[in-house]
């Protein structure tokens, strides 16, 4: 199941980002299929401990069966209470791989491919009230068009918006092939894919609340992970990629750096990836969804 699931991005400059003690505790926030996760349990030793976030249903299909994995079923943006729950704070290393899986897309009824008809979901976690469909028939026009303008960078996100809720004042846009049909003259010619793309992308940002998690979660690491520890995220679009370097290299998500008294720079990391990390060519050629895939890597300051 696992390795039909997802195939792990990078996974060998993951694991060297890692930089994994035998004896270590480490924490994977976006378990999947588990691809990172059992190259991590291969490098510990008998005091070694790793804990795997994932808070999609599917993804418990995969666990590894091993005294030193431990599961957590939540959203990676309750890191730091899970962690103090199991006891094992401060940890060595933390991985996030924020991509979608293969299996989320492949699936149909999820509703995150542009290949498939199927319901507007997009939801990660099957359980919240928030899907797209939601989102395309219910936010006002504003609402729609900051969402396209800012998640999807969609260039002609005003008319979008516009032109969805005109089409929704007929009937309810249910499905994906609703929303493809509705959207169809805004779609520019030999760019279909890539635009239907950013549309999609802007509303799984939304329905998931992927930003406001990813901030929450890069605030905690600064908390959990113990001096020396290491910090491994790869992202997969410039939103994402943009809020982990500022964090990474500023220890917020805008403006200056902090100083003391004295002038002194305080900031949780250094980072050692002065450029992000990309696939090479021989990984692209087996993985496509590696292509977009951005690696940075940091070390918790003491």
């Amino acid at each position: 199941m696992a390795d039909v699931y997802h195939v792990p991005v990078m996974l060998k400059e993951c694991i060297n980002g890692l930089d994994i003690k035998s004896n270590g505790i480490y924490v994977d926030v976006t378990f999947g299929g588990g691809g990172h996760s059992r190259e991590i349990v291969k490098h510990l030793g008998e005091g070694g401990v790793l804990v795997a976030f994932d808070q999609d249903v599917d993804a418990q299909r995969n666990l590894i069966e091993d005294d030193r994995f431990v599961f957590v079923d939540q959203n990676f943006r309750y890191l730091k209470n899970n962690l103090r729950l199991h006891g094992l704070v401060p940890v060595d290393g933390v991985l996030a791989d924020l991509g979608v899986s293969s299996h989320q897309f492949d699936v149909p009824e999820r509703g995150f491919s542009t290949r498939f008809d199927g319901e507007l979901d997009m939801r990660m976690d099957q359980s919240g009230e928030l899907t797209a469909k939601k989102v395309i028939n219910e936010y006002a026009e504003d609402d729609l068009h900051k969402i396209f303008g800012i998640y999807g960078e969609i260039q002609n996100a005003k008319s979008l918006a516009k032109t969805i809720v005109t089409a929704r004042l007929n009937r309810n846009i249910e499905t994906i092939d609703d929303l493809k049909r509705a959207i169809t003259k805004l779609i520019p010619r030999n760019k279909e894919n890539k635009y239907l793309a950013q549309v999609f992308q802007a509303l799984r940002i939304e329905v998931n609340q992927e930003m406001e998690v990813l901030r929450e979660f890069l605030e905690q690491t600064a908390e959990v992970l113990r001096p020396g520890g290491r910090l491994v995220v790869m992202s997969y679009h410039s939103l994402e990629d943009r809020l982990v370097k500022n964090f990474m290299m500023k220890g917020k998500f805008s403006g200056q750096v902090e100083k003391d008294f004295y002038g002194n720079e305080i900031k949780p990391f250094t980072v050692l990836t002065k450029k992000s990390i990309v696939a090479g060519d021989e990984e692209l050629v087996k993985n496509n969804r590696a292509r977009s895939a951005r690696l940075r890597i940091a070390v918790k300051n003491g």
